[in-house]
């Protein structure tokens, strides 16, 4: 019988968030919660596997393991791209790669940095804790009221202007810039459009809304971390690679920034990562996009792509096997 690995549930839910039952009837399923520890795990635990549904980053497929797995036909992931999928890769080894539209994930991810921005503004993860500790505001520094500050889009497409919409609600100024945004753009996307210096300096709190690539990667150097508004909240629901965290860990620790963060290097994040111990944080699990109409919609087309595929009519494919 055909046999399906659905990847990377780190949450359990993926069995109850749509109907497997066209794919059951036909092949074995079996859902991993773990992420694999490297790459050899990877390749042991997936060896006997027709077909892969993988989250979106969440494991690598370079094609060194793509290689070791001589029984894989499909890979299909969730969302409309993958930086962590080797489709050149696939196509050399007989891999048919299949993507998912899903539910634009728009309104969860700005929600979210939404909510780290005010979390952060105001301590609330470290009043929760002093709570549950028996404390009250013993330790609590007063908090940063945001109405009539200066908010720093670095990234103004859907997410970004959504997030400047929320800004604009909390009375604040929004600015923003990104390599290629006019002043008409940020305009229309409710900003106003300065350089990356200007904004560095002026904001009182950043959001990052950018996609990570090779031009974008560091987009906040270790220059630019020097260069921000001291006392500055730093909200990153992007990309970890966006940032140099080295130096973000440094000024955080310092106490120069504040930073509120939904993604990391090494996710899941290791035991002895130090953002999980660094003060003036406010951290989530990369949540961004795991809201359940979104995950739910993700499944539900991962399964028609494998009933698709097992009916010998595969939809969404990315590559073309001879």
């Amino acid at each position: 019988m055909t046999k399906i690995a659905v990847l990377d549930d780190w949450q359990g839910v993926a069995d109850t968030l749509t109907d497997w039952a066209s794919v059951k009837a036909s092949a074995e399923v079996v859902f991993f919660r773990d992420a694999f520890a490297d790459e050899d795990a990877a390749g042991v635990a997936l060896a006997d596997f027709d077909a892969v549904v993988a989250m979106r980053e969440r494991t690598p497929f370079p094609e060194s393991l793509i290689a070791r797995l001589p029984k894989l036909k499909l890979l299909s992931f969730t969302g409309a791209r993958n930086a962590a999928v080797d489709i050149p890769g696939c196509t050399k080894h007989g891999v048919l790669v299949c993507y998912t539209t899903g539910r634009p994930p728009t309104h969860g991810t700005a929600e979210l940095a939404l909510a780290l921005l005010l979390a952060s503004a105001r301590e609330l993860t470290f009043g929760d804790a002093e709570i549950r500790a028996g404390r009250f505001q013993e330790n609590l520094a007063p908090g940063i009221e945001l109405a009539g500050k200066t908010l720093g889009l670095l990234g103004l497409g859907k997410l970004g202007s959504r997030m400047a919409h929320y800004g604009r609600a909390l009375d604040m100024k929004v600015i923003a810039w990104s390599p290629n945004l006019t002043a008409e753009k940020a305009e229309a996307g409710g900003a106003t459009r300065v350089e990356k210096a200007e904004l560095l300096a002026q904001a009182d709190a950043i959001s990052l809304h950018l996609v990570l690539s090779d031009r974008s990667r560091n987009t906040l150097a270790a220059a630019d971390i020097e260069a921000i508004k001291p006392g500055a909240i730093l909200v990153n629901t992007s990309r970890a690679g966006l940032v140099d965290q080295k130096a973000l860990l440094a000024a955080v620790i310092a106490g120069k920034l504040r930073a509120a963060i939904d993604v990391f290097t090494h996710e899941p994040m290791p035991p002895n990562d130090p953002w999980r111990t660094a003060p003036n944080t406010t951290l989530s699990p990369h949540l961004g996009y795991v809201t359940h109409n979104n995950m739910a919609a993700l499944y539900t087309e991962s399964a028609e792509n494998l009933t698709a595929w097992l009916a010998g009519k595969p939809i969404r494919t990315m590559n073309e096997i001879a």
